[in-house]
């Protein structure tokens, strides 16, 4: 499978939603979508990363944007930190790493002193026609979700 790079139409993966759906990219018809990937459910960086992109869902939505959260955790945890946390949105679940592998975010990171294999913190924005427009990588959570706001409202503009 390609590997999305800016510029390029994103391969459309259906992947277990939350909701009891199974969604992709072009279910989204005119609408940017900004996809962010996250290491696991229910931890203080990912709940802060969710809760922040959730307190400004009315400015994304006012700008035709859908957020998407991606983690290889189960639709059923994806459930429960869902509802815990009032989000607005869907999350999908990527068990097989098949989005995680299209966007390159399965990265080697250090664990208490081990290597371990997980999901880098990345966000993707994804334009109308399912084009890449913009990426972040090695995300840090202050401030990231008004980098990513400011980027959807220039990205309108044009």
């Amino acid at each position: 499978m390609a590997k999305a790079k800016i510029g390029k139409k994103v391969t459309d993966i259906k992947l277990a939603a939350t909701g009891e759906q199974e969604l992709k990219i072009s279910d989204f018809k005119d609408k940017n979508i900004v996809l962010y990937f996250y290491p696991k459910d229910s931890t203080p960086g990912c709940t802060r990363e969710g809760q922040d992109f959730r307190d400004n869902i009315a400015k994304f939505r006012r700008a035709s944007t859908e957020i998407l959260g991606v983690s290889r955790d189960s639709v059923k945890s994806h459930e429960n930190f869902k509802t815990k946390q009032a989000f607005p949105f869907d999350l999908l679940s990527d068990k097989e790493e098949k989005l995680c592998t299209q966007f390159d975010v399965i990265k080697e990171k250090n664990m208490y002193g081990k290597k371990v294999m997980g999901i880098e913190r990345s966000t993707f924005l994804i334009d109308k026609k399912g084009v890449l427009q913009q990426e972040w990588r090695k995300v840090k959570v202050d401030g990231h979700v008004d980098e990513v706001l400011a980027a959807v409202k220039e990205l309108n503009k044009k």
